[in-house]
């Protein structure tokens, strides 16, 4: 039986999200605070040059099928994208290195106007507490790169979910 995939938005934590090179008025944390697709007119912009570095952490651990990454402006849109997942702290010295990088991303202009799902190698994605993606490059060669929404689809692992809830049954 399939399961279904659903917005992994829902299960971030939020406390841990960063964004290296984001924009102080543009930032991260506004397109994905309510944990859903942004709609708005928030955004994120990068600050001293084209490149960005997007962790989401996750609150349970998620298989990850796919990713959407959207813009507003065709030249400032991402362009190429590395993958990377489960490493606590990154810096951009450690993905300009291709040695640690999951999956290679080039996005097409459609990709980013349109909000398309872009496919991932699912089998690389598995057990994902954590999701860094670095912007590497921007489809018009731009100082800024600006991403409207993001959202990243799959679904939680079984046996990860909370279990907060739940009673202790006493032995007969």
């Amino acid at each position: 039986m399939a399961e279904a995939e659903v917005s992994l938005l829902e299960y971030l934590d939020l406390s841990q999200l960063t964004c290296l090179n984001e924009s102080e008025e543009h930032t991260l944390k506004s397109i994905v605070a309510d944990k859903k697709r942004n709609t708005g007119s928030a955004h994120v912009l990068s600050d001293a040059d084209e490149q960005l570095l997007i962790s989401l952490p996750f609150n349970q651990a998620v298989k990850i099928r796919s990713i959407v990454i959207q813009s507003a402006s065709a030249s400032q849109a991402p362009r190429t994208l590395r993958l990377v997942t489960n490493r606590p702290a990154l810096g951009f010295d450690d993905v300009e290195d291709a040695g640690s990088v999951l999956q290679e991303l080039a996005l097409a202009p459609e990709d980013v106007r349109e909000g398309r799902r872009v496919p991932l190698r699912f089998v690389r994605f598995q057990s994902v507490n954590s999701l860094h993606i670095f912007v590497v490059s921007n489809q018009g060669g731009e100082d800024e790169t600006r991403i409207d929404s993001i959202d990243v689809f799959g679904m939680p692992l079984q046996g990860t979910r909370d279990v907060s809830g739940l009673k202790k049954v006493e032995d007969e």
